[in-house]
């Protein structure tokens, strides 16, 4: 129980990172900086065209609780509009970006003998870098917590289901800007105590729809050297840090969230 609580509020609080971002870009679009010692524009190009995935690890208060892949992609589509998989283009057919996709998926065993909790995420993206559609997945057996969001609709679908039946429930974007709204939905009867931070939060009307993200570039020590990467940073309800590591070429090497929890590339892991 006690790890569950350590979990609880740095899980929420990714979500809300991820879903503050978004809003950002649909409302301010791609291009604006914060003054920021790296555009936080090119860092954000590194991570969607990065050749290759990152595996970490997922640790809390240093103790391994599980891992998840993270996967960038650029889609192609031919001139005609239909999506093509193969190395060649027919003739007369041009292949153009079309779209970038990021897929998160893993598991995390909180504490035992706690159930396993599997996780994924589905992100697309327009050329322009403006987000197009969400869908996460969330499932502990018997329960399965699904969310899909588009921006086009401004709205996300929340449903819930376990072997006892189902229930669904639909936010506009406008309600996510009380983050307390939707923690009472996911945490549901839960009681304060377990919702650690997050109970204390404060309902704020006028809450940014973004999280002032800064970049610049950094020294990473890697083993006895040290590697040239960019560092993110944004302060999280003003009070929580939150930080990631990028290589140059995009991959993510460490996401520091609240509360002690870790995703470490597993490429660093034994150094």
């Amino acid at each position: 129980m006690v790890m569950f609580n350590r979990l609880y509020f740095p899980l929420i609080a990714l979500f809300w990172i991820i879903m503050n971002l978004l809003l950002w870009r649909a409302e301010f679009g791609g291009g604006k900086e914060f003054g920021s010692a790296v555009p936080t524009e090119a860092v954000w190009q590194k991570i969607l065209t990065a050749p290759d995935d990152s595996t970490l690890e997922i640790s809390s208060s240093g103790k391994r609780i599980g891992y998840c892949r993270w996967g960038a992609n650029a889609g192609e589509e031919l001139a005609a509009g239909k999506i093509s998989r193969q190395d060649y283009s027919p003739e007369g057919m041009v292949k153009q970006l079309s779209h970038y996709t990021i897929d998160l998926e893993g598991n995390v065993l909180p504490a035992q003998p706690a159930t396993r909790v599997r996780f994924s995420l589905h992100l697309e993206f327009a050329t322009d870098h403006a987000w197009r559609e969400l869908s996460v997945r969330v499932a502990t057996r018997p329960s399965v917590w699904t969310i899909h969001a588009t921006a086009a609709d401004q709205r996300l679908d929340l449903k819930y289901e376990d072997e006892t039946g189902n229930w669904t429930r639909a936010f506009a974007f406008d309600e996510l800007r009380d983050p307390r709204k939707w923690i009472e939905e996911f945490a549901g009867p839960l009681p304060p105590a377990l919702l650690g931070p997050a109970a204390g939060l404060e309902r704020q009307k006028n809450l940014s729809p973004g999280l002032k993200w800064t970049a610049r570039n950094d020294w990473l020590k890697i083993g006895h050297s040290r590697a040239r990467v960019y560092r993110l940073q944004a302060q999280l309800l003003g009070h929580y840090e939150v930080v990631v590591i990028v290589s140059r070429v995009g991959e993510i090497l460490r996401v520091e969230l609240p509360n002690g929890l870790l995703l470490l590339n597993e490429a660093l892991t034994n150094l």
